[in-house]
């Protein structure tokens, strides 16, 4: 384990939670901010059941918890940082502020890390004025239990600030992969959609139904995933196969810059998944808890066998 530093996360989510359990986890010490007091009131409770989830011991889910501490103040929380964890929703103004009203606060010499999917990190650090320190971490959900986090580095980010974060996620077990360029999506987002705009495609063309492409993927090329990547994959068939293959398929890939006309009306007719009990499928509320449990057994028996 690393020298143990001051971790400061700000927002008690689902991300947020999992951010802080990461670090208690690994004998860091962690102040959790929130706005919204019930959020902070079963910031503990959440993150027992997440341990309880990754099959710790009651010791062990003890001494987690005592590291992490719940702040309703962010300049409190944020005071002896070394590094922050902005973890809030999805909303630019909002991101922007806390980082403003972290700016104020915490050490010069603090990191500060944006988690979002969608945005630019660009935008939400562009009006601090130490934006060297600054860059986004893009953790993956659930954050306690995926490996990935994407390091994102704007144009002003320092490589120091890119190697000091870098290091302290291997450090606590994540897998840091650097994104040198502050894109749109990042890396595994922008591999993820690609791939469900055509699998929406196949379903909207009435190629098959959103089952068989979930079942295609399941039980051909998405078994592999984990061991071979796609670039992997094609030197191991060949780059003159792969080329013959997209000679002859790409042209026919979906390629519209926008959004499918098929996933608008699903969303305008409230058919937004298992939340609603019907989106590309349709769910009882005990399939869909059996699905999130079969996800959940999945990357604990993942992380058994790789730890």
């Amino acid at each position: 384990m690393s020298e143990s530093k001051n971790i400061a996360v700000l927002g008690a989510g689902l991300m947020g939670h999992g951010i802080a359990l990461t670090f208690a986890r690994n004998g860091h010490s962690v102040r959790v901010f929130d706005a919204y007091e019930a959020s902070l009131e079963t910031l503990h409770e959440r993150v027992r059941t997440s341990l309880t989830a990754l099959g710790s011991i009651a010791e062990k889910t003890k001494e987690a918890i005592t590291r992490i501490t719940p702040f309703a103040d962010l300049d409190a929380s944020v005071a002896n940082a070394d590094v922050i964890f902005e973890a809030a929703p999805e909303k630019l103004d909002l991101k922007r502020s806390l980082f403003a009203e972290a700016e104020r606060h915490a050490p010069s010499h603090a990191l500060f890390a944006s988690n979002t999917s969608v945005i630019p990190i660009t935008r939400i650090m562009s009006d601090l004025k130490d934006r060297a320190r600054a860059l986004g971490t893009h953790w993956w959900n659930p954050p306690h239990m995926i490996p990935l986090v994407e390091v994102i580095r704007t144009e002003w980010t320092s490589d120091e600030a890119m190697i000091t974060a870098t290091d302290l996620l291997a450090s606590v077990g994540k897998t840091p992969v650097r994104v040198e360029k502050d894109v749109a999506g990042f890396i595994g987002n922008r591999l993820q959609h690609a791939m469900w705009r055509e699998a929406i495609s196949l379903v909207e063309t009435g190629v098959c139904t959103a089952a068989d492409v979930d079942t295609v993927v399941n039980t051909s090329f998405g078994r592999r995933l984990s061991v071979l990547g796609p670039l992997a994959n094609a030197d191991l068939v060949g780059t003159d196969l792969t080329l013959d293959i997209h000679e002859n398929v790409l042209a026919d890939l979906d390629n519209r810059p926008s959004p499918s006309p098929y996933l608008r009306a699903l969303v305008a007719a409230g058919k937004l998944g298992m939340k609603t009990g019907e989106g590309f499928q349709s769910w009882t509320p005990e399939e869909a808890d059996e699905v999130r449990q079969r996800v959940a057994a999945h990357l604990r028996e993942l992380e058994t066998i790789l730890s």
